[in-house]
């Protein structure tokens, strides 16, 4: 089973155990975790999803795609290196994640 670590900008945290084959982004909206708008809930045409993907998750997950770059270009908290819409983020059994939640979405 995999397990997602969602950290807010107070760096309060929520681990949630998760769906093999759900997106980080799917997790997040079925428990309510803030943070995460998912606006047009998971079909990769908007950006509010964005999420920080932690350097100790990074090998957990497939590089982005051209798609998915372009779309960062659109998010409301400048994107960083480390950037990631949270439903292009595909969870397998035993992965262990963490994410950082922007300061807002929209």
């Amino acid at each position: 089973m995999p397990t997602i670590t969602y950290i807010a900008q107070d760096d309060s945290e929520v681990t949630l155990d998760a769906q093999a084959g759900d997106s980080v982004m799917e997790t997040a909206v079925r428990n309510g975790v803030p943070g995460i708008v998912a606006e047009c809930g998971g079909s990769l045409s908007c950006a509010t999803c964005h999420v920080f993907l932690c350097a100790d998750s990074t090998a957990a997950f497939p590089p982005m795609e051209e798609l998915e770059d372009d779309m960062l270009d659109g998010t409301a908290v400048d994107r960083q290196e480390n950037s990631r819409l949270s439903c292009q983020l595909s969870l397998s059994d035993g992965v262990v994640a963490r994410v950082r939640t922007p300061e807002t979405q929209v």
